[in-house]
């Protein structure tokens, strides 16, 4: 569940119109609208205000429950292998889907897996094709796309997406190139350097990280979430462009 759709979870459920809620944090009506339709996130001031207001952390906030789900929680899935025998470089267009979930594993296949609740024929290769009159639109509401790469042979990675929300996780990797479209990008367990080419708000929380995080971005702004204890440094390198180190 995206930030947008847990904020209108969250508002319906506690009765209160775009009005009162507005009225409660201080900020105005179009507000809440843009970040229940997801053209807009909070800064960190408000989103402190809605995380106390409903009695929740920032990360439950801004992590996306539907990259947790698991094979049985989808109607229809498609899997896709390829064996590798070395190191490579992946380079990877993913085209659109409502989430990409991109992660290592201890094995020697690539698996690319594509799931949905509501399309049950779509076909899918690393440069991933849509059939069947598929948009791009459609495809960012319905369509998830698991992706594992054998971690013993990984050199650099290069991915295109235009997502809902990524999630990169349990992947060493000296350089994960993302250029993408996202509002939410997840990073757990994650070792080397991740480059990120956005130009759209983000919210980026780090639960475990063991490198870096450069974002690349230009009339945009980005939030990155950290732990509490974590150490980092952050260095700003040119227009729109921002470097964080954790150690």
């Amino acid at each position: 569940m995206t930030f947008a759709e847990k904020l209108k979870s969250m508002r319906k459920q506690s009765g209160m119109s775009q009005e009162k809620l507005a009225e409660k944090i201080g900020v105005s009506r179009q507000a809440i609208t843009k970040w229940e339709n997801n053209t807009g996130i909070p800064d960190i001031e408000n989103m402190l205000a809605l995380s106390s207001l409903f009695n929740v952390s920032v990360d439950e906030l801004l992590s996306n429950e539907k990259i947790e789900k698991k094979q049985t929680d989808y109607l229809y899935e498609s899997v896709t292998e390829y064996d590798i025998d070395n190191i490579k470089r992946y380079d990877m267009n993913l085209g659109g889907a409502n989430t990409l979930v991109l992660s290592g594993y201890e094995g020697e296949k690539i698996r690319v897996r594509l799931a949905s609740n509501t399309l049950a024929k779509n076909h899918i290769d690393i440069d991933i094709s849509r059939k069947n009159g598929m948009t791009e639109a459609n495809a960012k509401e319905q369509v998830m796309i698991f992706v594992q790469l054998p971690s013993q042979y990984i050199d650099r990675i290069e991915a295109s997406i235009n997502a809902g929300g990524v999630e990169v996780k349990n992947l060493n990797c000296e350089n994960l190139e993302l250029e993408t479209k996202t509002h939410n990008v997840i990073i757990d367990g994650f070792v080397g350097t991740l480059e990120i080419d956005c130009n759209l708000d983000m919210n980026i929380v780090c639960n475990t990280l063991s490198g870096s995080v450069e974002v690349n971005q230009i009339s945009a702004t980005s939030r990155i979430c950290v732990p509490e204890n974590a150490e980092f440094t952050a260095v700003k390198k040119g227009i729109g462009y921002w470097h964080k180190h954790f150690i």
